[in-house]
């Protein structure tokens, strides 16, 4: 956890976690690395942090959050699946 601020409590650890997960499955039009920023941002996490916890290198998170890599799927599912979530995609309906 990053260490700027205070620790929290195991339930409120959990209700912040379920606060990042709903507000991320309400924006399926964010980019991907705004999405892993805000992953890390709400839940404190440093990018060492978000790398240990997700098994993913630090120099591929920080290449995502900078947008110079999109990560493969496999890289962002281990990113998204700290909050149980994986990477999908959906029909986007075309307007006429």
């Amino acid at each position: 956890m990053d260490k700027r601020y205070k620790p929290l409590s195991l339930a409120q650890q959990i209700a912040i976690r379920q606060e990042v997960m709903d507000e991320v499955l309400a924006h399926p039009e964010w980019p991907l690395p705004d999405v892993v920023r805000f992953i890390k941002k709400r839940l404190r996490l440093t990018t060492e942090d978000l790398a240990k916890l997700s098994g993913v290198s630090f120099r591929a998170v920080q290449n995502i959050e900078r947008g110079v890599s999109a990560g493969t799927v496999q890289t962002l599912n281990r990113i998204l699946g700290i909050l149980g979530l994986k990477l999908g995609a959906v029909k986007s309906s075309l307007e006429a």
